[in-house]
């Protein structure tokens, strides 16, 4: 009977990747969604369901959840299907690409196989994974271009069948062994193809008989009875290689199965299950309380799980399917994350999204999700007034339970309690639409940009329309609106959007455009806007995506081409304003920062570093002046799903830096934090330092895995620690001591936190002992001492 009570338990592990992969679950944190199924499987006590580019395990007995993801070494690409070898205690996993990979349920690390993903024989459009199927040893893999078999206890590929008429590449969706002999089903109107199992010659195209001709979707056996699903919904026998008609499905099966010597035929609205005669045995209808489409199906006794498009796996009793169980971990609602904000470790992130040259259409229909405590929450659309293509959350730092949501499409989204309360268009707001000829009747307000100034006022951009920039103060409720007309002459045809603005300390709004370059604009001027464009202004691209102010007011540029640095951002409405590349050394070579990237999004951490976001080459980590590449992560060397960056956000209470990615959102925890107000709540950690927390004299203050932390520091301090009788050990100072700095610093100070390595200033580890760690604020002459104890 189905457990009624779920117990959710994630487990995070290291693995393998080609070989022993990095364990990146110490410093990594995986956000997938886990609500769109796309297939299942089961050994004899649990089920595994894929969820898109992450899988999960539920215990039948226990309850228990388990995660499979980039975490553990998957590659964070969509899987296409799953099988589990009980003889070999594996899962295998295929993806559209050709990509296999073996996880191991003993020791639960991942083994990729990239024969088929890199055969350069095999066109790249055909070597996607349709099917595994399982027959002693072996698995028969499906594809796009025929039948590959892997040796799942040596882990290897023998042959490749080439069945096809005189032995061309055709799509195998599916095999099955029966009697002796080995079928596959076709498409493309190839039929079914047939052959013995134990011919040692099958890699011959000429042993391989076409018994049935058609466009097939699926094969079956169950006591050696062969049932063929075609396109057309009709189901055949194959009896004596022909083919004998059996029904018609009212829709196209998505999904077959074989389980408990039951047949399983799974349709967008039903589940069918059939006997070993063929006999319908029950019937899974649509569920009224889960608005939802089924994907798959599977059994275990007398329960069965459904996997869905929104619900992740509906439990519930074959023969009594009432009160379904919701299985999936929890997580957000989606995984093609596009933009995120966070305040007070509250995250929110939106699954809108618009192309390339900001075109919102298709439109997206889409919800929102918030990390809060730990613990994923969502509003489906349903719930969101009807806004479409939402894009940038911003969270009111006057009022955290309030949150703005720009609509590329249907306008401003207000959300309170995490409730949307209130849509701004153009029939309760100065927020305009575009206005097209010959269509009176179209309207679409499209904000992008969103962020608070110091006064507390919501600025937003919206484009196509001479109005494009607004101000919304929450508190009064009251609108004003700037045009950018003296800029652009014509907002419907000389600009397609502005995806970007920052704010300075001045209060000039710094507005990135998708043609225009940047546009400032402070009301506070008699001439208050300037275009800012140009090759010859050392812009390589007009085309602004990020922007972001740095702790010396240095505004930081990210183009379709490059990146850019505005140093005396404060003289922007002066004549001679200029900007400039980032130049390194690199093997004594002159090196452009970044140069030709296309940039998604840059953000600065509290020690004054800069994340990088890229459209197709992972993130970088940047020193504050740019001249050191601190990290870089891409798909090859981290759990990043994807190299492309929609969004970048820091935690500024703990450092813990987040990635949306168009399959999904990973955190990774950068060790800094945002300076305080004050030295009130500082504190060290771990606090006794204890034989076996093996940190003492380490040589990289990067890894954060290790070195005693001082958090709770101010913008400006210095730390001296010392020890009982007062000779100094170390010392570090805010801005000159960086944990990142090619110096090697023992001790280092990041935004609001200290980390020490346990050395002294010989170079040599620390006595066992107890130490003072005296910190003082250089801007308030605020002190503070803490005691840390060092046991050896």
């Amino acid at each position: 009977m189905l457990k009624r009570i779920l117990v959710v338990f994630i487990c995070l592990c290291a693995s393998f990747s080609s070989s022993l992969a990095q364990d990146f679950s110490i410093l990594w944190k995986d956000h997938f969604s886990y609500n769109a199924i796309v297939d299942e499987t089961r050994s004899e006590s649990k089920l595994y369901a894929a969820a898109e580019n992450a899988i999960f395990s539920y215990d039948f007995t226990t309850g228990d959840i388990e995660t499979i993801t980039t975490i553990n070494g998957l590659s964070g690409d969509r899987i296409s299907t799953i099988e589990f070898s009980e003889s070999a205690q594996l899962l295998l996993i295929g993806y559209g690409s050709g990509l296999i990979e073996v996880y191991f349920e003993d020791d639960k690390t991942v083994l990729s196989v990239v024969d088929i993903l890199e055969k350069i024989t095999i066109d790249p459009s055909i070597r996607g994974i349709n099917d595994f199927f399982l027959f002693e040893d072996l698995a028969y893999v499906s594809t796009d271009f025929g039948i590959s078999v892997y040796d799942i206890n040596r882990l290897e590929f023998g042959d490749t069948y080439f069945i096809g008429p005189s032995g061309s590449q055709i799509p195998v969706e599916k095999t099955t062994v029966a009697n002796g002999q080995i079928y596959a089903a076709c498409s493309m109107n190839f039929g079914i193809y047939t052959a013995s199992v134990d011919n040692p010659n099958l890699i011959d195209f000429q042993q391989w008989q076409n018994i049935i001709s058609g466009d097939f979707r699926s094969i079956e056996m169950l006591n050696d009875n062969i049932y063929a699903l075609r396109s057309n919904r009709g189901l055949i026998q194959v009896v004596n290689n022909t083919a004998v008609n059996i029904q018609t499905f009212n829709s196209l099966p998505v999904d077959t199965e074989v389980a408990e010597n039951r047949l399983l035929y799974t349709t967008p609205t039903n589940v069918y299950i059939y006997d070993d005669g063929f006999n319908l045995v029950a019937q899974i209808n649509p569920i009224p309380e889960f608005d939802t489409r089924f994907t798959s199906a599977m059994l275990f006794e007398d329960d069965i799980y459904i996997g869905t498009e929104d619900f992740g796996v509906l439990a519930t009793e074959t023969l009594n399917p009432i009160e379904p169980l919701e299985i999936r971990p929890n997580g957000p609602l989606r995984n093609d994350t596009f933009k995120l904000d966070i305040l007070n470790s509250v995250l929110y992130t939106t699954f809108g999204d618009y192309d390339i040259g900001l075109n919102p259409f298709p439109l997206d229909s889409r919800g929102i999700s918030r990390l809060m405590e730990g613990e994923w929450q969502s509003k489906p659309f349903d719930s969101i007034l009807g806004a479409r293509s939402l894009t940038n959350p911003k969270i009111n730092p006057n009022n955290t339970n309030q949150v703005f949501i720009g609509s590329f499409h249907d306008g401003l989204l207000e959300f309170n309690d995490f409730e949307a309360t209130t849509l701004f268009d153009n029939t309760n707001s100065p927020l305009k639409s575009i206005i097209l000829p010959g269509a009176p009747n179209f309207v679409s307000i499209r904000v992008a940009a969103l962020t608070f100034d110091e006064d507390g006022r919501l600025w937003t951009t919206t484009s196509l329309v001479d109005d494009a920039l607004s101000a919304y103060n929450p508190a009064s409720q009251q609108w004003q609106q700037y045009s950018f007309e003296d800029a652009i002459q014509d907002p419907l045809n000389d600009e397609q959007g502005f995806p970007e603005m920052a704010i300075d300390r001045n209060g000039t709004k710094f507005v990135g455009a998708r043609r225009n370059g940047i546009i400032g604009y402070n009301e506070t001027l008699a001439n208050p806007i300037k275009r800012f464009i140009g090759l010859e202004n050392g812009l390589p691209s007009n085309a602004v995506r990020a922007l972001a102010f740095d702790q010396r007011n240095q505004l930081w540029i990210g183009t379709e081409k490059g990146l850019r640095v505005m140093f005396n951002s404060s003289e922007f409405f002066e004549d001679d304003i200029t900007v400039e590349p980032i130049i390194f050394l690199e093997n004594g070579l002159a090196r452009e920062l970044l140069e030709n990237q296309f940039i998604t999004d840059i953000k600065v951490d509290g020690s004054n570093n800069k994340w990088i976001g890229t459209a197709d080459s992972g993130v970088f980590l940047v020193s504050p002046n740019g001249q050191t590449i601190i990290y870089r992560f891409t798909k090859a060397n981290s759990p990043l799903p994807n190299n492309t960056i929609n969004d970048i956000v820091i935690d500024d209470n703990d450092g813990t830096v987040y990635f949306a990615t168009p399959n999904g959102m990973v955190s990774f925890r950068a060790g800094g934090s945002q300076p305080v107000e004050d030295l009130e709540s500082a504190y060290v950690y771990p606090n006794p330092v204890r034989p076996n927390y093996d940190i003492l004299g380490f040589d990289d203050l990067n890894d954060i895995t290790k070195g005693i932390k001082i958090v709770g520091l101010t913008e400006n301090v210095n730390v001296k620690i010392t020890d009982i009788a007062g000779n100094l050990v170390a010392e570090a100072q805010s801005r000159i001591n960086r944990r990142s700095s090619d110096i090697g610093y023992n001790f280092a100070i990041d935004g609001g936190t200290g980390i020490w390595n346990g050395k002294n200033l010989g170079n040599n580890v620390v006595a066992s002992g107890v130490y003072l760690i005296l910190i003082s604020d250089l801007d308030t002459f605020e002190t503070k001492v803490l005691k840390l104890l060092i046991v050896r």
